[in-house]
């Protein structure tokens, strides 16, 4: 199970970067639209 995780790791550590920044915007906007209500 850890050689398979570490393998794909491998394979998609170009891509891990852009996942990473795709779930920090999904994370902000969470955030935002929770919160925007409260402004007006």
């Amino acid at each position: 199970m850890i050689t398979d995780l570490a393998n794909a790791m491998s394979r998609c550590r170009r891509t891990l970067w852009q996942d990473a920044l795709g779930a920090a915007a999904l994370m902000v906007t969470l955030f935002a639209g929770l919160h925007l209500p409260a402004l007006f």
